[in-house]
């Protein structure tokens, strides 16, 4: 009997595996970079080991320093999670070899299929050797590993040179290994997938299927089981396919098989992940299973029920990431202050109030997974749970899911994996509310009338405050009085520093506040930049100049770019590296660049001036 796990992981994943440990019994253990020493993971487990160093080559992706934690600590096993080293073959024997039980596929099952390419041969599938114009477009993916990382489209022959560097330039710093491969690239398909799980003795189960159509950057946003709109012939066909993939390489534990079907109905094999998936939850919800005790019980030798459980409903489940989707999806970083969500939804998450998101690891906060007897009643529960979640802290992508839920090409299951190359500018662009900047104002009134601030001689005059909103100055004026705060238009029914209740045309509606230091202001799912009253003219940037839109690292700058180069806007200019994925920087005006401050290796801080281009 297994009683002490090390998961070889970090953030979500590490903490549910945890959660499963702890029901069971079981005792863990966290392995921990230095940038991850006040994680949430490391919290939550009984013991930790330090992997010193803060990159994820120096730490999650160093198989010696993980076995060596899990003996010192005394540990028996060890669940890799996703990503990192949980498909690597040498990890896994490596874990073996050391007298340690390994949670996961056999070593050769994980080298005959967690190589994209050797999968392909083993499915009868060949993966283009020269590409040609005819070819395109097609599909750059990273061997090894996943989650849209060393991924890339090419739809110019010209630009697929440029696309294979950046490709094995991530997936080197994902999963420590540069092979990437091309295949075909189906446009307009959907992204359906098979989770099975396999015991030592021979029993395969396919536990029905899950689309995961909506992605960016190849990587999943939203993920529901079952796939909807699929036949009873095409269900079939996947789960056989799936089982039979399993049975080639004498699988056990949980895996997922992972087909792209086009919009004929022919389904076509991607690839097979020996590992559980981020998006395992929702098959969880649907057949009532905990898919980390089943990885534990075949992991220790016991047997599969014959036959899997009967399904029950429909589960969908959201990736709320750190990231801008308005702007190229762009990573953020800084603190999480608040992070909570409505009773009767699921949240898987590794971070909590006041931890610190960071450049080194993947944006992804929290997962939000709804169950409910039909599809339309799941979307519905998680678009209004989403809707009414806390999110204090950088820019995220909770607006964006609560609209994609809501859209009718989504709600009407017709969407593929080019939904949001369709929709994206209209799921970013709607109005923000147009009374936040007022509540926030009354609350910060009310905040220092307290103690004994903002009183002025006049109490009639007009208080005015200034504020940032979606990319937007607002000015709003309000004014004290002795029956307390008024402003035009509206009628201030309560105020005070946390909650604001206005009455419009006869309407009350209620604005929940935060603040955090000096100008961060959140207001229901609001959030607003306090401008000072004076500002700073040191502040002031010159035209055309290009800050940093995180913190980073410069990997490379465009061929031949000097000072007193002529550039077009939205030419390359450099590229950085920032939470395991490359982010290119682009000219943001056509003109002269008249300054240049990065060079390949330099670390940036999060605004940094890279260059100044000077308009024409």
């Amino acid at each position: 009997m297994i009683s002490t796990v090390l998961v070889a992981n970090r953030g979500e994943i590490a903490c549910r595996v945890f959660r499963t440990c702890r029901e069971l019994g079981i005792r863990t253990v966290a392995v921990h970079s230095d940038a991850d020493v006040h994680a949430l993971h490391t919290r939550e487990a009984d013991t930790t080991v330090r992997l010193p160093g803060a990159t994820p080559q120096d730490t999650y992706l160093r198989g010696d320093l993980i076995v060596k934690a899990a003996l010192a600590a005394g540990a028996d096993a060890v669940h890799p999670g996703y990503g990192f080293l949980s498909e690597n073959a040498d990890f896994a024997r490596a874990v073996r070899d050391a007298g340690l039980v390994w949670i996961g596929p056999p070593p050769e099952a994980i080298e005959a299929m967690a190589s994209k390419t050797r999968a392909k041969e083993l499915m009868g599938i060949a993966s283009l050797e020269r590409v040609t114009e005819a070819d395109l477009p097609v599909l750059v993916k990273a061997a090894a590993g996943g989650g849209g990382r060393g991924m890339r489209v090419v739809r110019e022959l010209v630009d697929l040179e440029a696309e294979l560097t950046a490709a094995r330039a991530e997936a080197v710093s994902a999963f420590g290994d540069g092979e990437v491969f091309v295949e075909p690239y189906v446009e307009g398909g959907r992204h359906v997938e098979v989770q099975i799980l396999a015991d030592t003795h021979g029993t395969v189960w396919a536990l029905g299927t899950r689309d995961c159509s909506l992605q960016r950057r190849h990587q999943k946003v939203i993920e529901e089981s079952p796939a909807p709109g699929l036949t009873e012939r095409l269900t079939r066909e996947l789960h056989e396919s799936a089982t039979r993939a399993a049975r080639a390489v004498a699988y056990e534990g949980a895996g997922t098989v992972e087909f792209l079907v086009s919009r004929d109905g022919r389904p076509h094999f991607l690839e097979m992940n020996t590992r559980l998936q981020v998006e395992h939850p929702v098959t969880e919800a649907v057949f009532g299973i905990d898919l980390v005790a089943l990885q534990l019980q075949v992991a220790e030798g016991h047997p599969l029920d014959s036959e899997p459980p009967r399904p029950h409903g429909h589960a969908v489940e959201a990736r709320l990431y750190a990231e801008d989707p308005a702007h190229d999806w762009t990573p953020q970083t800084g603190t999480l202050h608040h992070l909570a969500v409505p009773a009767g939804v699921r949240l898987d998450t590794g971070y909590t109030g006041g931890d610190d998101i960071g450049v080194h690891y993947d944006p992804m906060l929290a997962k939000v997974v709804a169950h409910a007897p039909t599809r339309a009643q799941a979307l519905r529960k998680l678009a209004g749970a989403l809707d009414r979640a806390t999110v204090h802290g950088p820019v995220t992508n909770r607006d964006l899911l609560v609209r994609s839920l809501r859209h009718e090409e989504f709600t009407t299951a017709a969407m593929d994996t080019g939904f949001y190359d369709r929709h994206l500018a209209d799921l970013t662009t709607a109005a923000p509310d147009p009374h936040a900047p007022l509540a926030a104002a009354l609350a910060d009134a009310h905040g220092r009338s307290r103690f004994g601030g903002g009183w002025r001689n006049l109490p009639s005059q007009s208080q005015v405050k200034r504020y940032v909103m979606a990319g937007e100055e607002h000015e709003v004026h309000y004014r004290r009085t002795r029956d307390g705060l008024t402003a035009e238009g509206v009628r201030v029914v309560h105020a005070d520093a946390g909650l604001v209740v206005l009455e419009v045309d006869g309407v009350r509606r209620k604005f929940e506040v935060a603040r955090y230091g000096d100008d961060q202001v959140y207001v229901n799912a609001t959030t607003l930049t306090s401008l000072p009253r004076f500002p700073d003219p040191a502040a002031q940037l010159a035209p055309g100049s290009l800050l940093a839109p995180m913190p980073g690292t410069v990997v490379r700058v465009a061929d031949g770019l000097a000072v007193g180069a002529a550039v077009k806007a939205g030419d390359p200019l450099l590229w950085l590296e920032a939470m395991k994925m490359e982010h290119k920087i682009t000219a943001p005006v056509t003109g002269q660049l008249t300054a240049l401050n990065a060079v390949p290796g330099q670390q940036v801080q999060l605004a940094s001036l890279l260059a100044v281009v000077h308009p024409t």
